[in-house]
């Protein structure tokens, strides 16, 4: 029996581009360990870790982390997935940690959500939660039934930071000078496949039908329908 070979993949994304809900269905469809950049900064900012200082500190004066300090989180924690399929969120960010990628392992493929940034600011723009439970509202598709205030709790919804205009536009732009470079390194080895659209329930299928060339469908329900 030919063993297949396992899948290195990267997903790629604006802020609000999806990468959450995209990732969590490649996740439920397909197996693979996802390891996020953010998920596991927090986690190490929490625990207060050496490198979880080290970030907040940085994180804390509005600078980004240095390549060598996400470099190193990263790869010491893919360490441990050497026999799973895996997707990586948020790393690499920079051409460097790219490369420094590269020289410890093969990615197969990069995925691309190609979100336009008109979309993007009109999606974020619109989401309010609610601080204590980490509910999130979209006055778009998701409304609270009262407009500002929380369904269940009644109490007032409020907008993060992040998602105020003025916020969304420069982190837009940040992603954009930041990233554009590590989506031409991929695309210039062939590995980048981008997935063009304004609704992610209209590109998830897409990605869906690309990944199962590479990877069976683990799940059991709903196996014939991709949601």
């Amino acid at each position: 029996m030919v063993v297949p070979p396992l899948l290195r993949a990267v997903i790629m994304g604006p802020p609000g581009s999806g990468k959450g809900t995209v990732s969590a269905r490649i996740i439920k469809h397909f197996g693979v360990k996802h390891l996020s950049s953010g998920d596991l900064l927090r986690d190490n900012m929490q625990k207060k870790t050496e490198v979880g200082i080290l970030a907040k500190s940085y994180i804390d004066q509005g600078q980004l982390i240095p390549d060598d300090i996400m470099t190193q989180l990263m790869l010491n924690e893919l360490k441990g997935l050497g026999r799973y399929n895996w997707l990586l969120d948020g790393f690499p960010r920079t051409v460097a940690q790219a490369e420094a990628l590269d020289k410890e392992c093969h990615i197969d493929t990069v995925i691309d959500l190609d979100v336009p940034f008109e979309t993007i600011k009109c999606r974020l723009t619109a989401r309010w939660i609610h601080p204590a439970s980490g509910r999130v509202y979209n006055l778009e598709f998701s409304p609270p039934k009262v407009q500002g205030i929380d369904d269940i709790t009644g109490e007032p919804l409020v907008q993060r930071d992040d998602d105020k205009p003025e916020t969304v536009s420069k982190r837009l732009k940040a992603y954009d000078a930041q990233t554009k470079p590590v989506l031409e390194y991929y695309r210039k080895k062939g590995l980048l496949k981008s997935f063009s659209g304004t609704e992610t329930n209209k590109i998830w299928p897409h990605i869906y039908a690309f990944l199962q060339t590479k990877l069976p469908d683990v799940s059991q329900k709903d196996a014939a329908i991709p949601r």
